[in-house]
């Protein structure tokens, strides 16, 4: 029900599954098998896959930490949206490759939970999009000792409050990797 015109597909949006980004990160291993899984069968149901790699100053663009995890390996053909902000639409190409696949609804995956993920979510959604969160396809690094919850609640709170996300004429929701569906009904 994208509030976006003419844009009626689906894609699934892998956002910053990265060496130094995902190491250590709560279920990391899980977590990029449930990506692995997920880009497997978006590529048999000719899904596109875009992928998102995130840089700045403790993340260098070109380092081994930057790279994506090697469990994962992203096709030539498949895009590749560079960004420095938490959003993945804030100062990137990721609108202008989205409407180029005519996509109004994007299936999220990635890192980190309690910041690129939040933020992506949140952006497609206040820019039209319906964005369906993979609830357990994403994951976050510990950090408590600012303050903030462990990992499996934020993981866990992140998926409550998005399963319950509205807005008008758009989608949100948060489902399992086992019950995801690319043609819009998940």
């Amino acid at each position: 029900m994208t509030t976006l015109k003419k844009r009626p597909n689906t894609v699934l949006l892998v956002v910053d599954v990265q060496k130094d980004v995902v190491a250590g990160a709560y279920r990391r291993d899980e977590v990029v098998a449930n990506v692995a899984g997920l880009v497997e069968r978006a590529r048999r149901e000719a899904v596109p896959v875009i992928w998102v790699q995130h840089s700045d100053e403790g993340l260098a663009r070109g380092s081994d930490g930057w790279r994506i995890v090697p469990e994962l390996t992203p096709e030539d053909a498949e895009p590749l949206v560079e960004k420095s902000y938490g959003d993945s639409f804030e100062d990137t190409t990721l609108e202008t490759v989205l409407s180029g696949l005519g996509a109004g609804r994007l299936v999220v995956v990635g890192a980190e939970t309690d910041a690129c993920i939040r933020s992506t979510l949140h952006g497609a959604f206040a820019r039209g999009y319906d964005a369906t969160l993979v609830s357990d396809a994403h994951t976050a690094g510990d950090k408590t000792a600012w303050g903030a919850p462990p990992p499996d609640q934020v993981i866990a709170h992140t998926n409550l409050y998005w399963t319950y996300q509205t807005a008008p004429g758009r989608t949100a929701g948060a489902v399992e990797t086992k019950d995801v569906v690319f043609d819009g009904t998940s």
